[in-house]
């Protein structure tokens, strides 16, 4: 539990920084995932969390 608690709090640190470094970028970039059809978000939520967890078992196996 300590890693799940451990890896979403350094979701939030990234998600800060980005935001705090880029804020112009970052609402450009959320303006043209509200264009986007459901599909190609839904498809590219699936080939991140997949590649998110390929890379956890990598890093922990």
């Amino acid at each position: 539990m300590d890693d799940f608690l451990t890896a979403m709090a350094l979701v939030l640190v990234l998600e800060g920084v980005l935001y705090a470094a880029f804020p112009g970028p970052m609402k450009r970039a959320i303006t043209l995932a509200l264009e986007l059809p459901d599909g190609v978000l839904r498809r590219s939520g699936l080939i991140a969390a997949f590649v998110g967890v390929i890379a956890v078992w990598l890093i922990r196996g």
